[in-house]
């Protein structure tokens, strides 16, 4: 086994892997910027090391820094968890030629599905269905209008290497097309230096629903079932589920199918997830292909009992897969509530600030995965997640009490949360039912303005 890993994230995340770490017998040296020399993370590191000021781009995104953090450390390997730099086949690449080890899939598997058309394209050479759409890039008005007259609105227009609700707009006619087309370039090249994007059919009324796959680097490869992420705001995930509610076992047999065939196809190694959307009809489609541990991971370790994070590094460091496809088992249901710093009744407005109060809950089945603390500042230079709040129960209808009752529990004071948003979501009878689509939330707000 490794004896040190870099972790180059911060936050939940960041303690989530030293964790692991420690369980495993593996030192860790973690970074931080100037914003988070006061993070609880690094109080169960074994070390850390400052890579700059708190802006992103100084310090979590800035590739020498981290590089040369990890030389300093004499580190072996180094876990990207998730955001930032974790899908960066540069950065994996980097990490190559330094003979540090990356823990996750190659730079090159990497590059290849990290360009959604690609991966568009693989999928569909792989006869997996994929939504109607554009083959490459748009480069001009004239070419968005006409593939949107092709498959008809409205129409999504989506960044090329994007992720996270950025880069993403929905159209609905041609104005609003050509307005919208100009607003996502820029906005994909602020957030991915690279303004290319691609369109394809909006599926109104969609569930999204990924699978989870483990692979080792001989060939073995496992899918963990799906997780259900259907209620979000601004195509970004609030709550995520496992099983499915709504997911027949005909449709969770072809899905899986589908995300070990493309998997395979690719040669993929480490831990990923498989993206898809079901329409109305419970018809599949492929959308995307997350090459990194994902936000929502806990719900599947719920209900699987794996330390993803022990396999992602068991992995890379060159162990096979210990667990074959007929003894992965599932059982109970697993729900998880993100619980961010945001205003939900302010066009989701993220709030930075100190938190004067918080008690987290707990109980049978209560897990939370979280770096806040009474007193802890909350920056404004980060994406606004503060915890995740994963519950697991026999039954779906237990998952959903006992999520109300941690829910109530949970208190954060000094910021405005999800908290509230997250009750009333889980005492809605459309939730409760399952009967919910990726627009769910957006409408439930409306309804609740109104």
């Amino acid at each position: 086994m490794f004896s040190r890993i870099l972790v180059a994230n911060r936050g939940e995340i960041a303690l989530r892997i030293i964790r692991s770490c420690k369980e495993l017998g593996v030192e860790t040296v973690a970074v931080c910027s100037k914003a988070d020399e006061n993070a609880l993370y690094l109080q169960y590191a074994d070390a850390h090391i400052c890579i700059g000021p708190g802006e992103a781009e100084e310090s979590y995104l800035n590739i020498p820094s981290i590089v040369s953090a990890a030389e300093i450390a004499d580190i072996e390997a180094i876990h990207p968890g998730y955001g930032f730099l974790a899908e960066d086949s540069h950065f994996a690449e980097v990490c190559e030629s330094s003979n540090i080890v990356f823990i996750g899939p190659s730079s090159e598997v990497m590059t290849k599905m990290g360009d959604k058309i690609q991966a568009r394209r693989l999928a569909a050479e792989n006869k997996i269905p994929v939504i109607p759409g554009s083959d490459s890039t748009v480069e001009n008005q004239q070419q968005a209008l006409k593939i949107a007259h092709e498959v008809g609105y409205p129409v999504l227009i989506k960044a090329s290497f994007g992720g996270g609700g950025r880069g993403m707009r929905v159209a609905h006619n041609d104005i609003s097309l050509v307005n919208s087309l100009a607003v996502a370039q820029r906005e994909a090249e602020a957030a991915f230096k690279d303004s290319s994007i691609y369109i394809e059919k909006y599926i109104e009324h969609s569930r999204h629903i990924e699978v989870q796959i483990v692979a080792d680097n001989y060939g073995n490869v496992i899918h963990l079932g799906e997780r259900d992420c259907t209620i979000q705001r601004r195509h970004q995930k609030l709550l995520e589920q496992a099983p499915s509610p709504t997911v027949s076992d005909q449709l969770r047999e072809d899905i899986c199918k589908a995300a070990l065939k493309i998997a395979k196809a690719v040669n993929y190694t480490n831990v990923g997830t498989v993206e898809f959307l079901v329409d109305e009809e419970g018809k599949h489609y492929f959308i995307e292909m997350n090459t990194r541990l994902q936000v929502e991971h806990p719900v599947t370790e719920m209900i699987t009992g794996m330390d993803l994070v022990k396999e992602q590094i068991r992995i890379a460091h060159g162990e096979r897969l210990n667990l074959r496809q007929k003894k992965v088992k599932s059982e109970g249901v697993a729900i998880e509530c993100r619980i961010n710093a945001e205003d939900p009744n302010n066009s989701f407005r993220p709030y930075a600030g100190k938190i004067t109060m918080c008690s987290v809950p707990g109980g049978r089945g209560v897990r939370v995965d979280s770096h806040i603390y009474t007193g802890y500042e909350v920056p404004p230079y980060y994406d606004s997640l503060l915890s995740k709040l994963i519950v697991h129960q026999k039954s779906r209808e237990d998952a959903i009490a006992c999520m109300r009752r941690a829910l109530n529990e949970y208190r954060i004071e000094g910021v405005k949360t999800t908290i509230p948003l997250h009750l009333k979501i889980i005492m809605d009878p459309r939730f409760i039912t399952g009967d919910v689509h990726t627009d769910f939330v957006e409408n439930f707000i409306d309804e609740k303005e109104q």
